[in-house]
């Protein structure tokens, strides 16, 4: 049988067709070499059978990327890590400000602001050159869940209610006038063509082309505590309760990782992987 005619299930239980070229292109982002890209895909490939699920492919991928070296394993898990910043949203929001941070905002989180109509709780307020933005996060914790209309839907509403607020009050010296929806999934067709329409700025795992959440974490080297292959789930959840949400902020503040009791050579292979992610 070809390996074009292998039929995968994807983590939303859909059946799609095995394509090599997208494994090959995410083994790339994890800055594998050929060489050892093409003993992956081979590897992969011999093991295909029907109905294998997309989770299974890539947790074989990342074996093999983790005995070679830890960095191409950590880059390659991205995705997976961003879902372990759960289970609840702040982290996420967190993480979503530390972004917005490196790009030249001051930010906010969990900012109670006044609308025309209601109060609202917003997730992340940042500010640039004189102009406010708003950003809501919308966290899932399972993969195979997108972000359908119903979301930018009703964000919009939120922020149009404080938008009119904001820019009616006197005095003010900034304005209102970007509202952003960020999700760490995607969002569906009529999700990005209502957002778009609507004025609002979408954010998640692959949209806008080329500018996702991906392409700015590779791009700043802001990856997240979890995608560490040497941090135990147990450490990770210790690190994110004290708000270490980004590997940058563990090299500035090792002193977290004598709180876990982490030996001396252990802690050095840890500040060599995070140093070498933030490179």
């Amino acid at each position: 049988m070809e390996k074009q005619d292998f039929k995968v299930t994807k983590t939303s239980g859909e059946k799609a067709s095995f394509s090599l070229n997208k494994l090959r292109n995410s083994l790339k982002h994890s800055g594998a070499d050929e060489k050892l890209i093409n003993q992956i895909l081979d590897s992969v490939r011999d093991e295909l059978y029907q109905g294998i699920s997309t989770r299974e492919i890539h947790n074989r991928a990342f074996a093999m990327l983790k005995r070679k070296k830890s960095i191409f394993a950590s880059k390659y898990k991205l995705k997976k890590a961003i879902y372990e910043l759960g289970p609840t949203g702040f982290p996420f929001e967190r993480f979503v400000a530390a972004i917005l941070d490196h790009s030249g905002y001051s930010t906010k989180v969990g900012t109670v602001m006044q609308g025309i109509c209601v109060t609202h709780e917003i997730d992340v307020v940042a500010e640039k050159n004189g102009e406010i933005t708003i950003v809501e996060c919308k966290f899932h914790g399972e993969e195979g869940r997108n972000c359908n209309v119903k979301v930018p839907l009703y964000i919009k509403s939120r922020y149009v209610d404080v938008k009119t607020h904001w820019n009616n009050k006197k005095g003010r010296n900034n304005i209102l006038n970007v509202g952003w929806v960020v999700t760490n999934t995607r969002f569906t067709k009529d999700a990005i063509a209502y957002g778009n329409c609507a004025g609002l700025y979408l954010l998640s795992w692959d949209y806008p082309k080329d500018n996702g959440l991906k392409d700015r974490i590779d791009r700043l080297g802001l990856y997240p505590i979890t995608v560490s292959t040497l941090l135990t789930n147990r450490e990770k959840q210790f690190l994110l309760a004290r708000d270490v949400v980004l590997c940058r902020q563990l090299i500035k503040d090792q002193f977290f990782l004598d709180h876990l009791g982490i030996s001396d050579m252990r802690k050095e292979k840890i500040r060599s992987e995070i140093g070498l992610l933030c490179r």
